[in-house]
């Protein structure tokens, strides 16, 4: 597939993204890029792979999971939040 300026523009206005004039050309050239090689996964003979087929014996490994307190990563990530109030992020309410 080709992305041209058509794509492009449906692409930023679906992303609520704004792409610099003097980038368009290099930006849709690496979108075609990207879509030529993720076509070639299509060539791929999958008919007869389970699901869940892995890669790795045994499957995923695991690791232990290990709780972590730490204040101030909530504080900073909410010190970015445009409203927040008591720990917690402030948005529109969405049922009346």
């Amino acid at each position: 597939m080709q992305i041209d300026d058509k794509v492009l523009a449906n692409l930023e206005k679906l992303s609520h993204l704004r792409i610099d004039e003097s980038k368009k050309e290099a930006v849709k050239k690496q979108l075609t890029e990207i879509l030529a090689y993720v076509d070639n996964l299509n060539e791929l003979d999958t008919a007869n792979l389970s699901a869940t087929f892995s890669t790795l014996e045994g499957g995923t490994p695991m690791r232990e999971d290990l709780p972590q307190s730490d204040e101030s990563v909530a504080k900073d990530i909410l010190r970015h939040a445009p409203n927040a109030k008591d720990d917690f992020f402030i948005v529109p309410a969405i049922i009346e």
